[in-house]
């Protein structure tokens, strides 16, 4: 993680998903290994946050990160990893040794292409390194989406194929995999469901091997619904005169172009601030929006320290400073303090560096006191605002300088990209390929024929490209991002896997047998508190001095000081492990009165879990989880499965007295114990069913896995046949391992009908 956005990382953690990571830099490992006789920092904890500088500066530390065994790398703000065909930066070099021997590797970025295609296809090698081997196969594929869209679009649509679509197919997979899919799926013999998995089969090999692949997951903005609308408001300012004299110097760069206080810095005479019509327009806007935050972007943090100071001096107005120089718990008030609603300040200052990955939405005010020369930078800063949750139209403010190449730039955007008002997914191609013209714009500001030119051709390219993204990368990387109907299904099952209903009375009465006092705070919130008569000395996830809970996602988000309790909080899921290990509700005995049961009956329910004892690296998770089994057999060891449901059960059931039970078990055990192992052996009937279905799931996914490797082979030389070998050993190993699942009875209930 980038080290300003390390604390903002650490409470999102814990705040969103409950998850404590532990801060890692350079004085914590030093502590620890001072501590631990030397050993390696890293292997003390699971879950670590950190920065790659501490892992690229120092040999050992590098040497100790890959020595630990991680199953999951997230890199933030990841088009900072720099990668050409000549040169590879260290901060790749160690991601790319740790996402080798790491299964799960996450590479988060709002910019993708900001370091260009060549940057993208960096990132995706590092993913996908079989699928992703050559960046010169990888521009050519780019040629040739459009066709694979189309073709992948109309399968999508169930519609006939084309020609050119069959012809896409056929180049695209090979003749020998597409054909028998492609007949399958028009087979109107076999059966609808046949017919569309066939279908679903061509459109995932694909994606896979001839589009974006199955490793990059961007959603476009007119996919989804809640992001602001942009309002643009530009500005040319009279250009100062001791700027003009600084601008006429011949050997003047494009920075000094770009930022003429810069340039002026250091002149003997009045400060910058004092005389630049920037600051003069800004304190008048700050009078305007006198209610209302502003966040300023600039591209220098010695601009940004200047301008709060001219601020401060000229009219008393203080501002926060955020940049780079400062230190995370610094920057982390200055954030504090200009989003206190009450006591907090108008203005951020931000610099270019050290704004990246914050969010300011609760403002909807944007000054950009100067234009970055990248459009992906320009678009991070817009994207500071600019996000699901703002619920206000952003006013975008530009002041520039007339008669300099920030008014060229400004031109550029507004007119030719329209990038203030829309996101622009194809300007940084048109800014490689038209860098050239408006450089030469940007050295001749005064030249309006060749800016006119340049801002007619940038409005051609736009069209032409934003339609082609659209027909070809953008159509197959929203398909991948956001498959219908599978996406549907799994937002169904994450509502009903997150469905709060049952957890407030569950965790109560769980929580009460533990000895744990609860307090009605306010609506939807709760206190928790250790008891003085708890079962034990503490419970994990529950502090000494107690917590505030809430079980609704958007109190918590509105009050940090509040925790979130979910079924996946700390709290509730080592209660129930808790319970679980302590061997309480294991055995039982109830009474019933039910229609279904005739009096002086005598009913046994189990429960019994299917498991699979295989090595964690396995995940034979994925293909047979922990699966319940619930048996009901009576005296005369008939199946009441079906008659009975859990529900039913439950709601006519009566407690039974201990020493009623033990009066009831003595004289008929031998009859309860042939109960016993009749259900067992119910359970066992069901297994085959379920382990087979397993090993079918397990044999179509690893047998798809092994055709890709064979199929990239043929084109990538660097597929080793040891890749393929190891995904069959894989497969055999999880064959055997489903196979000999094994039943655990984990639960069982007597049940008397008097």
């Amino acid at each position: 993680v980038p080290p300003p956005l390390l604390n903002q990382w650490l409470v999102e953690l814990l705040r969103r998903f409950n998850l404590r990571f532990s801060l890692f830099d350079e004085a914590r490992c030093q502590a620890i290994e001072a501590s631990e006789g030397g050993g390696n920092p890293f292997v003390t904890e699971q879950l670590i946050l950190s920065t790659l500088e501490l892992i690229t500066r120092d040999p050992r530390r590098q040497a100790q990160v890959l020595e630990a065994e991680w199953d999951l790398m997230i890199v933030d703000e990841a088009h900072h990893l720099q990668w050409s065909e000549t040169r590879v930066s260290d901060d790749y070099r160690v991601v790319e040794r740790l996402a080798r021997q790491t299964p799960g590797v996450l590479l988060l970025t709002a910019t993708p292409e900001q370091l260009g295609r060549s940057g993208h296809f960096a990132r995706l090698r590092l993913l996908d390194p079989d699928r992703f081997y050559s960046l010169e196969r990888f521009r050519e594929e780019e040629a040739h989406y459009e066709p694979v869209a189309a073709a992948v679009e109309r399968l999508l649509g169930g519609g006939p194929l084309s020609p050119a679509d069959r012809r896409a197919l056929f180049e695209a997979l090979g003749e020998a995999v597409a054909r028998p899919l492609l007949q399958r799926s028009n087979d109107q013999r076999l059966p609808a469901q046949a017919r569309d998995t066939a279908r679903k089969q061509l459109i995932d090999r694909l994606l896979d091997r001839h589009g974006t692949g199955r490793v990059l997951f961007r959603n476009t903005r007119s996919r989804i619904q809640g992001f602001p609308a942009r309002r643009h408001h530009s500005l040319l300012l009279p250009l100062p005169e001791p700027y003009q004299r600084c601008l006429a110097d011949p050997e003047t760069g494009l920075d000094g172009r770009l930022h003429p206080e810069t340039l002026y810095r250091g002149t003997p005479g009045r400060p910058w601030w004092q005389f630049d019509p920037r600051v003069g327009w800004l304190i008048d806007r700050l009078r305007q929006y006198r209610d209302e935050k502003l966040l300023l972007i600039c591209a220098r943090a010695a601009t940004a320290r200047e301008l709060a100071e001219g601020l401060r001096r000229r009219e008393g107005i203080a501002a926060a400073l955020f940049h780079e120089g400062m230190s995370i718990v610094e920057r982390d008030r200055a954030a504090a303090w200009f989003a206190d609603p009450e006591q907090g300040c108008q203005l951020l200052i931000c610099s270019e560096i050290g704004s990246e990955g914050r969010n300011f939405q609760f403002s909807h005010h944007l000054v950009l006191f100067d234009l970055p020369m990248d459009p992906d930078l320009l678009e991070q800063r817009i994207g500071r605002l600019d996000r699901i949750g703002q619920h206000h139209t952003i006013e975008i403010h530009t002041p520039c300088l007339e008669e300099s190449a920030q008014a060229v730039l400004l031109a550029w955007y507004r007119d030719g990209l329209n990038a203030f008002e829309q996101s622009a997914p194809a300007a940084h191609a048109i800014f490689s390929r038209l860098r050239p013209a408006l450089l030469q714009a940007l050295e001749e500001p005064e030249d309006e024929a060749a800016l006119a030119l340049l801002v007619e051709t940038t409005r051609d390219l736009r069209r032409e490209s934003s339609e082609a993204l659209r027909r070809g990368r953008d159509l197959l990387l929203e398909i991948n991002s956001c498959r219908e109907p599978e996406a549907s299904h799994l937002r169904e099952a994450i509502e009903a896997d997150g469905n709060q209903a049952t957890l407030p009375p569950f965790l109560e009465s769980l929580l009460t047998a533990w000895g744990v006092e609860s307090e009605a705070h306010s609506e939807g919130t709760l206190i928790l508190r250790p008891g003085s008569h708890m079962l034990s000395d503490s419970l994990p996830g529950l502090p000494a001095e107690g917590l505030t809970g809430t079980f609704e996602r958007n109190i918590a988000l509105r009050y940090e000081e509040r925790q979130f309790l979910t079924w996946e909080h700390p709290l509730v899921r080592e209660s129930i492990a808790m319970l679980i290990d302590s061997g309480q509700g294991r055995s039982t005995a109830a009474a019933i009165r039910h229609p279904e049961v005739a009096g002086g009956s005598l009913l046994l329910e189990l429960l019994l879990v299917l498991e699979c004892p295989a090595p964690r690296r396995l995940q034979a998770g994925r293909f047979l989880p922990p699966t319940l089994l619930r048996v009901v057999v009576d005296q005369t060891l008939a199946e009441r499965t079906g008659a009975l449901p859990e529900k039913t059960l439950e709601a006519a059931l009566a407690p039974l007295d201990p020493a009623v039970v033990r009066r009831i078990i003595a004289p008929l055990r031998p009859r309860i114990e042939a109960m016993l192992e009749r259900g067992e052996a119910l359970a066992e009937q069901r297994c085959p069913a379920l382990v087979a279905a397993a090993l079918r799931k397990m044999e179509e996914g690893s047998q798809a896995e092994i055709e890709r490797l064979v199929a990239l082979k043929r084109v990538n030389p660097n597929v080793r046949q040891e890749e393929i070998d190891s995904l069959r050993q894989q497969a055999a190993a999880l064959a055997r391992h489903l196979r000999a699942a094994r039943l655990k009875l984990d639960a069982v209930r007597l049940i008397v009908a008097p």
